[in-house]
């Protein structure tokens, strides 16, 4: 028997295992100091305990100090298994943090406790980010009890604080141990896909979050003649911000959707009663845009629709950006990476893998903004961050597969 049958049939097997570390990871809440939690230092002790049962040659702990956590700092792990060819390291990087639960008269069940329900495995953090770790380490683990040795050295970063922008977790290890990364490795990010495991991630759109504060007079409903309407002015200003569809109407149609997207979303409350006119108003704008242009040249352009808007209206506009995020130059769709990730989805699902590039942002970005060559990939049902979230049993095993192809 082939190598890689020997090891896919193995992972046909791990079902069991899923479900027991699956289990483990969902009672343990890793959540970041912004999300009221203690940060992911538990976790990470207890995917440490599995690393060294796989038998891994070599295990780091590189921590970011936090003083706002009881334990001082947020953990990053990073675990190598060495491999016939050391010219190049295949890196897969999951993430410990996961995201609060939410409303939770919303869920069926207890967030932190696992459900099985059939194919299902149901619990915060099941899909995002557990199922990236559980893959990973299914194929790693299957390698090591078929006693076959990988092509090159395989790599996994399992870090803290993806949820909340990374600074304590990959960016803190780019800034504080790049040395760690080859610029010939390869870079796999098992956190986003679609249900078939057919779409390969290699570039992601700027990101511009846009804050609007609005400054006029309050005053009672019945004399509105005495106030200006900040209300009225926002409203306004929301729909004249669709002018910048106009003004940005490049199309690639490797993303979707294949354009720049302006979009009202947050909206603050303002006056409590009916019946007064409010002197302030506030709401934001999400934008999402292709990396044809840039982030300022969308900056001026907002400016100067404020700026009519003041004056048509007699208020004050005060801008301030909660997010500003320079898309990353994208990885090459020809990339040794993107080649090779493609040729393991193909060999293992039957099916020709899609390229393509997306609006949301990803960890992925950290890596490319540093010229390394990174893919975001998986197999999911996508319910991220959404209450009742789930993993499929199924997936997983399917992306432990892949991932076990790829090593070989």
């Amino acid at each position: 028997m082939k190598k890689i049958d020997k090891v896919l049939n193995r992972i046909d097997g791990y079902r069991e295992t899923v479900i027991h570390w699956q289990k483990n990871l969902v009672s343990i809440r890793a959540l970041a100091p912004e999300s009221g939690g203690d940060g992911e230092i538990d976790k990470a002790k207890y995917v440490r305990t599995i690393l060294e049962e796989i038998g891994f040659d070599e295990i780091k702990q590189i921590d970011a100090p936090d003083e706002r956590v009881s334990g001082g700092v947020r953990p990053n792990l990073l675990a190598k298994m060495a491999g016939e060819n050391h010219a190049r390291t295949i890196w897969v990087l999951s993430h410990l943090d996961v995201v609060p639960a939410g409303d939770l008269q919303l869920w069926q069940s207890d967030p932190f406790e696992l459900v099985v329900e059939g194919d299902k495995l149901i619990g915060r953090g099941t899909e995002d980010n557990h199922q990236g770790i559980v893959c990973s380490l299914l194929a790693a683990k299957a390698l090591r009890e078929e006693q076959i040795i990988p092509r090159y050295d395989i790599a996994f970063a399992i870090v803290a604080d993806e949820e909340t922008g990374s600074k304590y977790g990959l960016e803190y290890l780019l800034r504080n141990a790049r040395h760690e990364f080859g610029d010939d490795d390869f870079f796999i990010v098992p956190d986003a896909g679609d249900a078939e495991g057919r779409t390969i991630e290699i570039s992601e759109k700027s990101i511009l979050w846009i804050k609007f504060r609005i400054a006029g007079q309050q005053c009672h409903a019945s004399t509105p003649q005495l106030g200006i309407n900040a209300h009225r002015a926002a409203a306004f200003l929301a729909v004249e911000l669709d002018k910048l569809y106009e003004l940005f109407p490049l199309r690639d149609e490797m993303y979707d959707p294949p354009y720049s997207t302006f979009e009202p979303t947050k909206k603050e409350a303002n006056v409590p009663n009916i019946n007064t006119i409010p002197g302030d108003d506030v709401f934001y704008l999400d934008c999402r845009i292709l990396p044809d242009y840039l982030v300022e040249e969308v900056e001026d352009a907002v400016r100067r629709i404020v700026d009519s808007v003041e004056i048509k209206f007699r208020v004050s506009i005060d801008l301030s950006f909660p997010q500003r995020v320079k898309a990353a130059p994208p990885t090459l769709a020809d990339a040794p990476v993107v080649e090779a990730l493609a040729a393991a989805v193909k060999a293992v699902k039957g099916i020709d893998p899609h390229i393509i590039g997306i609006g949301g942002g990803t960890v992925a970005a950290h890596f490319r903004q540093v010229d390394l060559p990174a893919v975001v990939w998986g197999t999911i049902a996508d319910t991220c961050h959404q209450p009742n979230e789930y993993a499929l049993i199924s997936n997983t095993l399917a992306d432990a597969k892949v991932l076990a192809a790829l090593f070989l």
